[in-house]
């Protein structure tokens, strides 16, 4: 008896919930043609409320305490303000999506406890990565080859204090100066810890093989890049290519994929020094398994999350991430076409150098790898 009591009840709370949604819905409906008729007046993008939000919610409160709006009550307001609040129930929803991407990193860290936990400790070099924002209390975890200039260039924007208002308007290079931007490793250990602890953290990945791609396109293919090419070029020349030429040991500005690859997977590289930055895997630059982060936004769905965390520092409606639009992007096809030429022992080798960024991240194993 009581347990079809409680059936009974548990059916009741379903079928009010489906109802409000479909309330929900019918009052979106009239109010989007009730704004064809009656505009909402937008403020002034990149008014002063960029910086300096103390003693509002903190972007800590507003995802896991979001004040949520009662969808019963959107009948009784007018357009600007129900917008704001039907964002509100949009936001909440979208948590839930976060949530998923935590418990998935927290799950993998659990189960490969062993080699995603080498060390216990964390010291100030390991936390160079990470930019901090005080106003609004977040701190980033850049990754290169995962949007981060564009990254950056807001992070400029909100912590300036009035000194930028358009993120495109900061040149790229300006961008990657050290000195524009605090990062974590600046601060004591104590001062470390607080902002750890009461900071929303966040962080953007993107399919592993895929970033792998682009840093080498980036690195290894554009004449520019003349101090890569002395660097590493000519490092993986001398150890990967038979009867080089004397011009490509001097240069090294012609590495082939397949070489980069070799170079990856070859126990003497790592032996020599940690991996750079644009090939490093996102969870030895961020250390997922030892800082909680809260937002794990993807590359994939870059703008949806990069604007989620700006609704969330309650910036959102002043600052916008830039839209993506270079046609010289990266792609999953691309990606493709790269790896036809690679072995499978050498795909099998790759993969277990950076396994721990495809379980973490929920990437699933390329289907243009070979099988086992």
């Amino acid at each position: 008896m009581k347990q079809a009591l409680m059936e009974v009840m548990r059916m009741n709370r379903i079928c009010r919930m489906v109802l409000v949604t479909c309330f929900g819905s019918f009052i979106l409906v009239i109010f989007y043609f009730q704004s064809m008729l009656h505009p909402v007046i937008r403020r002034n993008p990149f008014g002063m409320d960029i910086c300096c939000r103390k003693g509002s919610r903190s972007p800590l409160q507003e995802l896991y305490s979001p004040i949520q709006p009662n969808p019963l009550e959107l009948l009784s307001l007018k357009a600007p303000t129900y917008y704001v609040e039907l964002e509100k129930l949009e936001l909440s929803n979208t948590a839930i999506l976060h949530q998923i991407r935590r418990d998935q990193v927290t799950d993998t860290c659990r189960a490969n406890s062993m080699s995603s936990r080498k060390r216990r400790v964390l010291t100030p070099n390991d936390l160079k990565h990470l930019v901090v924002d005080e106003d609004h209390e977040m701190i980033y975890c850049y990754v290169p080859k995962v949007a981060c200039t564009n990254w950056k260039r807001i992070m400029m924007v909100l912590t300036g204090r009035g000194k930028y208002s358009d993120p495109m308007e900061i040149p790229a290079n300006e961008a990657h100066i050290s000195s524009n931007l605090k990062t974590l490793n600046q601060y004591s250990i104590p001062e470390i810890n607080h902002r750890l602890k009461s900071y929303m953290k966040f962080l953007f990945v993107r399919e592993p093989f895929e970033r792998l791609v682009s840093a080498y396109r980036n690195k290894f293919t554009q004449k520019y890049n003349t101090s890569f090419h002395k660097r590493y070029g000519t490092k993986i020349v001398r150890r990967q290519r038979k009867n080089a030429t004397q011009e490509a040991l001097r240069k090294g500005d012609d590495v082939k994929f397949e070489e980069f690859v070799a170079y990856l997977i070859d126990p003497h590289t790592q032996r020599e020094e940690p991996f750079n930055e644009h090939w490093q895997t996102v969870y030895s630059l961020c250390h997922p398994c030892h800082i909680h982060y809260d937002l794990i936004g993807k590359y994939e769905t870059l703008e949806d999350d990069s604007n989620y965390i700006l609704q969330l520092a309650g910036v959102g409606s002043y600052l916008k991430f830039p839209t993506y639009a270079k046609s010289t992007r990266t792609t999953d096809e691309m990606t493709t076409e790269f790896f036809q030429n690679i072995s499978l022992e050498h795909q099998t080798q790759l993969y277990e150098v950076y396994k721990l960024d495809f379980l973490m991240f929920n990437y699933s194993v390329p289907s243009y790898l070979k099988p086992e």
